[in-house]
């Protein structure tokens, strides 16, 4: 692909996914679209083991961006970062096509092994605000991680993930389309386990009064009994 199919590809890709574009020409001044096109450069240059000047690239657009991807990285076509501010890509990331990153979002690794420690990210995968995905397993296509979730082992293809540590909650394995930008309507295991608590609060509530109202009407009886 020409370096002009790339930049009408990438203008394509941040226009379908954020409303607030107006034009191509703001795109030009996304941090998303700055920072990509800064990387694949870079990722070039550290193929080619040129290592300084592919980090030096790729530092100088994470002090203008805010989001710093290491050169290594593997990163497919179509990604897509939203405002991108605190954004952390390590570098044995490998992200697949039309995958989505929301701001603070940090796909990390687990500390200083050596070889693959960072996630794989499959095709159109979403990561909402602030989620921390670390260490060197596999986020299954199409699936969603919900904001401030810290996701430490794998996930299967068409799921949600939310909490701390992240909690997997299938969705009936329902395809989520790749423009699904919707990371505020997703499911809460904690609210449910709370709601399931009190449901069986009310059940053990209703069998104890009814139990005690049996034990009185046997007491009365009992009572009767002795007046005779």
């Amino acid at each position: 692909m020409g370096i002009i199919s790339y930049i009408r590809e990438e203008i394509q890709v941040v226009r379908e996914r954020d409303p607030a574009i107006k034009s191509n020409l703001e795109v030009f001044l996304y941090p998303s679209f700055r920072v990509i096109l800064r990387y694949r450069l870079a990722h070039k240059l550290y193929l080619k083991k040129h290592y300084f000047l592919a980090r030096w690239i790729s530092q100088r657009a994470a002090r203008k961006t805010g989001i710093e991807i290491h050169p290594g990285a593997t990163i497919g076509r179509g990604l897509f970062i939203d405002h991108g501010s605190g954004v952390i890509i390590g570098e044995t990331t490998v992200i697949g096509d039309n995958v989505t990153l929301y701001q603070g979002v940090t796909l990390g690794g687990t500390g200083k092994e050596s070889g693959k420690r960072h996630p794989t990210l499959e095709d159109n995968v979403m990561v909402s605000a602030g989620a921390k995905i670390l260490g060197s397993f596999t986020i299954g296509e199409n699936s969603k991680i919900g904001a401030g979730s810290v996701v430490l082992e794998e996930v299967p293809p068409n799921c949600t993930v939310v909490g701390v540590p992240g909690r997997i909650v299938r969705m009936d394995n329902k395809k989520i389309p790749r423009t699904d930008m919707d990371q505020i309507h997703l499911p809460d295991p904690v609210l449910n386990d709370i709601r399931s608590l009190q449901e069986e609060n009310i059940r053990l509530h209703a069998q104890l009064r009814k139990l005690v109202k049996n034990i009185r009407c046997i007491e009365k009886e009992g009572a009767a009994d002795e007046d005779l």
